[in-house]
């Protein structure tokens, strides 16, 4: 497949996955920043454009690979769409659920597809919880505790962001194992820095109880941590990972009546299992965890939380 990068911040890391993994045959780059483009054009040999309308004119290309900022997500998408192409959205997939219904019925519309990179699910301590949970290897998933903690180093993650831009990627992880998750309860608080917060919401759906706990206020020296707590009807499963310069300790612990015991977990980048499981899907037209509906009714669940948070 041809594939256009759309933005030169992350999207130059979606360019050197794609380029390293050969994924496509032909690779473009879109971006304003003509410095950036030269780089990445003598680095990773793609070319590279200046004008999205001629991307999207190009019949050559079939997927837009959309990492500018969300608020323009909507709008390029829907043209994409609109131009016969696919589109693997970046996180958040927009910023309200007026955007992600246009988008929604722009697929459906077109034809096309869009699917966004929700690569929690292709974490492997994420996906051996979702398989346990599917396949009842452990029994019936009583109780789940999600956390994501971070220092300031995001720019605002204050009350109104941080449940759509940090909190989502456990909100995709849990629209993943539960059909129809209710919010009971959301709770928020800022810290000193107004721009930095720390957020709790539970769900329920039946006798299943989940609690996403998400902080961008930690002090500068705590590491990038990912953990989770999932009870079981016959065991439980910890799980503990945390980012020093750049360095990855990931830990998954299983207890049950046979004892403690640490599970090996194969290594993998999320990030480009995910890439490369949206090409495959858009080439196979086959089902994805990646779903538009999915991430939207991900970002329903983070805008819930922003309104209870608000009325309390």
């Amino acid at each position: 497949m041809n594939v256009a990068v759309l933005g030169t911040g992350f999207g130059a890391y979606h360019a050197s996955l794609l380029k390293s993994m050969n994924l496509c045959e032909r690779l473009v780059v879109f971006g304003r920043n003509p410095d950036k483009l030269e780089q990445l054009e003598k680095e990773l040999n793609v070319e590279i454009a200046r004008d999205i309308g001629e991307i999207l004119r190009d019949p050559d290309i079939d997927v837009i690979d959309l990492c500018l900022p969300s608020s323009l997500h909507c709008e390029i998408a829907v043209k994409a769409l609109e131009h016969g192409k696919h589109v693997f959205c970046e996180t958040p997939v927009c910023c309200s659920m007026e955007e992600a219904a246009a988008m929604l019925i722009a697929e459906r519309r077109c034809g096309s597809r869009v699917l966004v990179n929700r690569f929690i699910h292709f974490d492997p301590a994420y996906a051996y919880l979702r398989e346990s949970c599917l396949k009842g290897t452990y029994g019936k998933l009583l109780s789940l505790t999600l956390k994501r903690e971070t220092p300031p180093i995001w720019g605002d993650l204050g009350l109104e962001s941080l449940p759509v831009n940090l909190m989502i990627h456990e909100l995709d992880f849990i629209s993943g194992i539960m059909d129809c998750p209710e919010l009971v309860s959301a709770w928020g608080a800022e810290y000193e820095d107004k721009r930095q917060s720390l957020v709790r919401a539970f769900f329920r759906e039946g006798s299943t109880f989940a609690e996403v706990i998400s902080s961008s206020g930690m002090p500068d020296e705590y590491p990038f941590t990912a953990f989770y707590e999932a009870y079981f009807e016959s065991a439980k499963l910890v799980f503990h990972e945390s980012d020093r310069n750049g360095r990855s300790e990931p830990l998954l612990i299983e207890y049950s009546a046979s004892g403690e015991q640490r599970l090996v977990l194969e290594e993998a980048n999320p990030y480009a299992k995910s890439l490369e499981h949206a090409l495959q899907c858009f080439g196979q037209k086959s089902d994805s965890l990646l779903s538009l509906e999915g991430a939207a009714k991900s970002m329903e669940s983070a805008l819930k939380i922003r309104r209870q948070i608000k009325q309390k």
